[in-house]
């Protein structure tokens, strides 16, 4: 009896040690899609503010339709891409469409906001000043976001990695999360919002 009180305490050790991985994974992908979640209600809030923008602009660029319509399908395209990422954020191209769409928003706003430049009236109309603002600190808010969600991807990376959790991480299929990241040097400078 005493020769099969080794093995017993053995397989519950392996068990209670393979349980304690398996949630740990688990909590790490939780945290991942929470931080996401954060970003998800910024970009949603963003995209919100971006139709405002353009009705108000619209009466003083009325001859500049072209950006003003770029500026709507930027808008659109990307409130699409956040709509497919925030279905699973650990999916790698999801994450790449809207790291994608993100950056066209943001060459397109970048434009629009140059152009408007031009229009004295424009950049002192009070609702102006007003969404200006709100996007600054959205795109702020954006920021400490994608921060957040990218270092609890690293953790819940690494632990999908490292010896000997990436063995229960493979079994259970556990997969590597995409970073949101800016693609190229252009897009990492933030949109100017000032007026």
């Amino acid at each position: 009896m005493a020769w099969l009180l080794g093995p017993l305490v053995l397989a519950l050790v392996l068990i209670a040690w393979f349980v304690g991985i398996y949630n740990a994974l688990v909590n790490l992908r939780n945290r991942f899609k929470n931080a996401f979640a954060q970003i998800d209600v910024q970009l949603k809030r963003r995209h919100d503010l971006i139709p405002n923008l353009v009705e108000t602009a619209k009466g003083f660029l009325s001859h500049e339709r072209e950006t003003l319509e770029a500026v709507i399908a930027a808008r659109n395209s990307a409130e699409g891409a956040r709509t497919r990422a925030a279905a699973d954020p650990g999916d790698a191209q999801a994450m790449q469409g809207l790291a994608s769409a993100e950056a066209g928003l943001s060459g397109v706003l970048g434009r629009f906001f140059a152009l408007s430049e031009a229009y004295p009236d424009l950049k002192s109309n009070q609702n102006m000043m007003q969404l200006s603002e709100e996007l600054s600190t959205t795109e702020n808010k954006i920021a400490f976001a994608r921060q957040s969600f990218n270092d609890a991807v690293m953790r819940y990376n690494n632990k999908c990695e490292m010896v000997p959790s990436n063995l229960v991480a493979s079994m259970f299929g556990f997969k590597r999360a995409e970073f949101f990241e800016v693609e190229s040097e252009g897009e990492r400078a933030p949109v100017k919002v000032q007026f």
